[in-house]
């Protein structure tokens, strides 16, 4: 249920939100399956035809959960905390919605629902939306904390990604996407760039997998806000002054195991997502004292969820 990306309760989030291979992965990985299993009844001679149930697929559906995880008490904290996880994805009018850590992406190109494998690959474009707490709240370390709390960030830019289907096996998925965004309030005033690779397939009636690998690229603003030491925070916390610069920031995988509670994904209904990830914090996010010395660059997150789909 719960992808795309320092794998914080931000990141967690974006993690988790990839895992809904029960959105548009279900309307295909699961239509060959179903179909065999439900629409060839055959009723007794003389005897009406027997309707099978419409799926739950069309075009507007919804999918809402929460789950929990648990993940760094900030990006580069050595410190772990349960972190509450909202669900929503799905599609309204033709315009798909999915999660985007605490935030949304739309797609203007959602396909229509299909009974059949996808043939060519197809653009999945739109704004993308992120709401950015890190180091607003909750922050486990002392000493980190006596450098004070930082203001939160809504993201706001765009998505493009490239999707292919039938790559290994048929109803399976290969995505090559990138999202920029902009802080619009003023936090750290900066701009992130996030490419990213994703496969995801079936794995018999109930279950899908999805594997991601992801990269964050950020700019001077975002870099000193959230990296650097000044000399009022080098004073209240004893750690040394640090002036953070922009550049390639993190690298991630992250894997999500989807499993559809009936074994019939096309009639909606409940399903549990878990998911496991690991990333490495590089460049000026890492030497940071914040991480250095206080935390550590590599950075896990496990995850649970139960969603609903409808």
């Amino acid at each position: 249920m719960f992808p795309r990306p320092m794998l914080s309760p931000l990141a967690v989030m974006a993690a988790l939100a990839a895992g809904p291979v029960l959105a548009e992965e279900v309307e295909e990985s699961a239509a060959e399956t179903e179909a065999e299993a439900d629409v060839t009844v055959q009723p007794a001679p003389g005897t009406p035809p027997i309707p099978f149930a419409r799926p739950v697929f069309d075009e507007t559906w919804a999918t809402i959960g929460l789950g929990v995880g648990m993940v760094p008490s900030y990006a580069g904290s050595d410190d772990y905390i349960a972190f509450p996880l909202p669900l929503i994805v799905g599609r309204v009018g033709g315009v798909g919605i999915s999660p985007n850590g605490p935030g949304f992406v739309l797609d203007l190109n959602s396909p229509k629902p299909s009974f059949a494998p996808r043939k060519g690959p197809r653009v999945a474009f739109g704004p993308a939306f992120r709401f950015r707490n890190d180091r607003n709240n909750r922050i486990r370390d002392e000493v980190v904390a006596r450098a004070g709390t930082l203001d939160a960030a809504l993201e706001v830019g765009g998505n493009v990604a490239v999707a292919f289907p039938n790559v290994v096996k048929p109803f399976d998925q290969l995505s090559l996407g990138v999202q920029t965004r902009w802080d619009v309030l003023g936090a750290h005033g900066g701009m992130i760039v996030e490419p990213q690779i994703s496969y995801r397939a079936p794995v018999g009636r109930s279950f899908a997998l999805q594997v991601q690998a992801s990269a964050e690229i950020v700019d001077d603003s975002f870099a000193d806000y959230y990296f650097s030491v000044s000399p009022a925070q080098a004073t209240a916390t004893g750690l040394p002054q640090f002036r953070a610069g922009g550049g390639l920031n993190r690298i991630g995988t992250v894997a999500i195991l989807t499993w559809d509670l009936d074994g019939k994904p096309l009639n909606g209904g409940w399903a549990i997502t878990g998911v496991g990830g690991v990333s490495r914090l590089l460049g000026d996010a890492a030497d940071t004292p914040y991480t250095a010395t206080r935390g550590d660059p590599n950075q896990f997150i496990a995850g649970l969820g139960l969603a609903y789909t409808f």
